[in-house]
């Protein structure tokens, strides 16, 4: 079969190409500074390469104005082929590639905690066996759009109800219920999750459950307990700091306490109500396959988290 490359424009076929991935990338993120950003060029370089394509196609494709964009009737028809045009190309890349081989940029997003506890301490390992492959490795306590900030990848704990994303489960996050050894020293611990109501709970914000906690019982089945405090926090390591600092009693990871578990300084309660265990997700925009970058990504942690002590599943 002949393909006609002159439907992309003269005798540049990857040239126009490069503009139908801009034009696609500025639809979903908004905004041209961020795909010059992404792409490691300048805005200018983007609006010349979007102008082109209209040009070429002899259609305004979006609107401008200093507030937002948005898309013509044409620019929506255009759209919805553009994105199945890279799909294939990107499927047809994949489909023969040679995995060891990977090249590009795979960019990934974390929590900073997760971050810096599970996912940097592998990295050395993953990069030299993919030594063209550049990882951008965003740590962020708060949740992101993954077409607006062009993320490939993202790890994320807890329960996720997107039918827009695909779920991997790569380990899973055991918690526990602590406190200093100084916050006990005038107080009593706590026997029961009930008797958590007398207690100053820190309470971490991004959790979807919130203060509502919840623990499973000696005899089968789960409780929960809403419970109060004067300090709420949305990172996972300044949970651990107010743990230390002796500023009341949390329910945290077990991964970003670590070795700290089993110091002096650190108390577990309610050891027979363990706090229920949260899965840990890899998840990626849905689609018709699955890019070898990303692929190749999910596999290595998980292969990694089977043999890790904080975070395996098995």
């Amino acid at each position: 079969m002949e393909y006609d490359l002159s439907l992309f424009g003269i005798n540049q076929p990857m040239d126009r190409l490069d503009c139908i991935q801009s034009f696609v990338r500025v639809v979903e993120t908004g905004s041209f500074s961020a795909v010059a950003k992404e792409f490691s060029t300048t805005q200018p370089a983007i609006s010349k390469q979007i102008a082109a394509l209209e040009e070429y196609l002899d259609v305004q494709l979006l609107t401008r104005s200093t507030r937002k964009l948005q898309l013509t009737q044409e620019g929506e028809h255009f759209l919805a082929h553009c994105q199945l045009l890279l799909d294939a190309a990107s499927e047809a890349i994949a489909s023969v590639g040679k995995r060891q081989n990977l090249t590009g940029k795979l960019r990934v997003n974390c929590s900073v905690s997760f971050g810096q506890y599970q996912i940097i301490p592998y990295l050395k390992e993953f990069l030299s066996r993919y030594p063209e492959l550049q990882l951008d490795l965003s740590m962020s306590d708060r949740f992101i759009d993954f077409l607006e900030e062009g993320i490939d990848l993202a790890i994320r704990i807890g329960e996720v109800s997107n039918p827009n994303l695909i779920l991997h489960r790569i380990g899973i996050t055991r918690r526990v219920t602590v406190g200093s050894v100084d916050y006990f020293r005038d107080r009593q611990e706590p026997k029961t999750p009930v008797d958590l109501l007398e207690h100053n709970c820190i309470v971490y914000s991004n959790l979807t459950t919130g203060n509502n906690w919840h623990f499973q019982l000696p005899a089968g089945g789960s409780t929960q307990v809403t419970v109060k405090g004067n300090l709420q926090v949305d990172s996972s390591n300044g949970i651990r700091e107010a743990i230390l600092s002796g500023l009341g009693i949390a329910v945290c990871p077990v991964w970003v306490l670590g070795d700290l578990i089993h110091s002096e300084d650190i108390q577990v309660i309610l050891k027979d109500y363990q706090p229920i265990s949260l899965p840990i997700y890899a998840v990626y925009r849905r689609g018709r396959f699955i890019p070898a970058k990303v692929r190749c990504f999910i596999e290595y942690f998980t292969d990694k988290f089977k043999l890790n002590p904080w975070v395996s599943g098995l």
